[in-house]
């Protein structure tokens, strides 16, 4: 019999680790990956808050277990990350902070103001007065732009656009595929942060009607100070296998820069532009009948 865990912080813990071909299972108690020849790769699974699970990869129940036990999201990728099939819930969103985001999100007014606010964060400067969500939007792409032309150029890096076939990964060229690894390990991370702190992925403000919108909205705020100055030093190497010299900078660079320790505290901030507290439960809803322990993990932890 496995004794309780004990789940690691967030911001404690190393950022992402991409795994291929091998089986992942339990054995004496340990999370380990296992090849075709039978050798055993320990993974600290405690200590990891995302697996990138790619094509080759199968799992045992028992390790899906010990992974959601511990707080490890779980993401099946395509070949390169560069397509999401499924993600596990290691934590899961709270009522209250639930309502709280889906509130912000359909009130018009409370949404633009979290916009605004991230759109603060991301470009340094207020936005322009008296623009719809829509009209940021425009703005926002327009810079996103500019700056991937003059990241192009700082890195001596030739550029023809953000283009890429999620279904042809190989067809992409290689500045492409350097940011598409990129952006999906900062998805990665960022996904784990907000179900970590009891917020659903899917209840976006600038990006909608996916199951990742908040994420996306997420990772937006960080990528351009992270990643992507990543990929295009990556990119201008030309290396064999760029996906995966990318990943692996991206991990040694969120480390070094404690990245995890970041993301919830913006999260947090980015919300509270909105003004509000979060709602309390009707007064008619039936009370907990049964009170849970009280957490140490971080405030999306199922107990």
């Amino acid at each position: 019999m496995r004794l309780k865990s004990r789940p690691i912080a967030i911001k404690e813990r190393n950022s992402v680790l991409f795994l291929q071909k091998g089986q992942l299972d339990v054995k004496d108690g340990a999370f380990v990956l296992i090849d075709k020849t039978g050798t055993r790769t320990h993974i600290p699974i405690g200590s990891v808050t995302c697996l990138m699970l790619e094509p080759g990869i199968r799992i045992t129940h028992e390790a899906v277990s010990l992974a959601a036990e511990v707080g490890c999201l779980l993401v099946w990728v395509g070949d390169g990350g560069v397509r999401v099939y499924s993600t596990g819930q290691p934590g899961g969103a709270r009522s209250d902070k639930l309502l709280y985001q889906a509130k912000l999100a359909l009130d018009e007014s409370l949404r633009l103001k979290v916009v605004r606010e991230m759109y603060a964060y991301r470009f340094g400067e207020a936005p322009p007065a008296r623009r719809s969500v829509e009209q940021l939007r425009g703005i926002e792409g327009s810079r996103v732009k500019n700056t991937f032309k003059i990241m192009a150029k700082r890195y001596g890096v030739d550029w023809h656009g953000r283009f890429y076939n999620p279904k042809d990964w190989k067809k992409a060229d290689i500045p492409n595929k350097c940011i598409s690894a990129a952006t999906h390990s900062l998805y990665g991370i960022c996904e784990a942060a907000i179900l970590a702190a009891g917020y659903a992925p899917a209840i976006g403000f600038i990006h909608t009607g996916k199951p990742r919108s908040f994420v996306y909205d997420i990772a937006d705020l960080f990528k351009f100070e992270t990643v992507i100055p990543i990929a295009f030093k990556i990119a201008k190497e030309n290396p064999q296998n760029p996906a995966r010299e990318t990943r692996i900078y991206c991990r040694n660079s969120f480390r070094k820069h404690n990245l995890l320790k970041t993301i919830i505290p913006t999260i947090e901030e980015i919300l509270s532009a909105g003004g509000i507290e979060p709602p309390k439960p009707p007064k008619e809803s039936v009370p907990i009948a049964i009170p849970e322990e009280e957490g140490i993990g971080d405030a999306g932890y199922r107990n």
